[in-house]
């Protein structure tokens, strides 16, 4: 019976030039990384840890069926190779614009949005902002568990990010599955740190119904101490009386609409 975590460790090894370069950036001992690739042992939780920290995966990723795991980094690794490269179709001039003032927003944020699938919960996905050849781009990852005590399933994002005429543009599409083109809106901020971006969304229901939704969206700027895997462990649904969720983001996660009010519109 074949072994999958075996072979996706071997698949992942074959993108370095040698096992002794990824023992090397591992800290791993040769021939205990040979255990691994052969079957005979599993990696301890540190040292899986650090795998899965080289190669950009996630623990659960590592047991994946080959097929499913090699086209799911294949996915990952075009992206990168890409390196985000805008479609012919957008002016450079716009795309020089809108980096002004995009720096102080580089970093991880938490997003937070009433979930358009999970009607009645609150969704936390992950979202880092960093600066390319070509611009602003990000990453955003969604991670949710359908059901209690399954493993967790992910969507994953990648998009561009503008700031114009003081606003902020996001537009990403879903990777794994290409399934999905979101835009997002925020009100940039004019205090003297970044805390809390807030807009609107809008995509579509990740479930059979696929229903087109605008929801109101919060960006939290994450503590710089906190890694990207403890914020992913934190992603995912959340119930609206969680503790995480204070008086200030219930307020500015109301999808309401006051009287009068015409257009679904962002509060500041």
């Amino acid at each position: 019976m074949q072994d999958d975590f075996v072979a996706n460790l071997r698949l992942l090894c074959g993108y370095y030039p040698s096992i002794a370069e990824v023992c090397r950036r591992l800290h791993i001992n040769r021939s205990q990384f040979n255990r691994y690739l052969s079957g005979r042992y599993r990696p301890r939780h540190a040292a899986l840890q650090r795998i899965c920290a080289l190669f950009g995966v996630e623990e659960h990723e590592l047991y994946l069926p080959q097929a499913e795991f090699r086209t799911l980094v294949q996915v990952g690794r075009d992206v990168r190779a890409a390196a985000f490269e805008p479609p012919a179709e957008w002016p450079s001039a716009l795309l020089a614009r809108g980096q002004e003032g995009m720096a102080r927003y580089l970093g991880c944020y938490f997003e937070y949005y009433r979930s358009m699938s999970r009607p009645g919960q609150v969704i936390r996905t992950l979202v880092c902002l960093e600066t390319r050849e070509q611009g602003t781009v990000y990453q955003r990852t969604e991670r949710m568990q359908v059901r209690p005590g399954t493993r967790p399933c992910h969507n994953r994002y990648h998009g561009l990010a503008f700031r114009l005429a003081d606003r902020i543009f996001l537009v990403d599409y879903e990777t794994l599955n290409g399934n999905e083109v979101t835009q997002t809106i925020l009100f940039p901020s004019f205090q003297s740190q970044v805390h809390r971006l807030t807009g609107l969304k809008l995509g579509v229901a990740d479930n059979s119904e696929r229903m087109p939704s605008c929801v109101r969206v919060v960006y939290e700027r994450l503590d710089e101490k906190m890694s990207v895997r403890r914020a992913l462990e934190k992603c995912g649904l959340l119930s609206p009386d969680a503790p995480e969720l204070d008086a200030e983001l219930h307020d500015r996660l109301r999808n309401d609409i006051d009287p009068g009010e015409q257009h679904f519109r962002a509060r500041h």
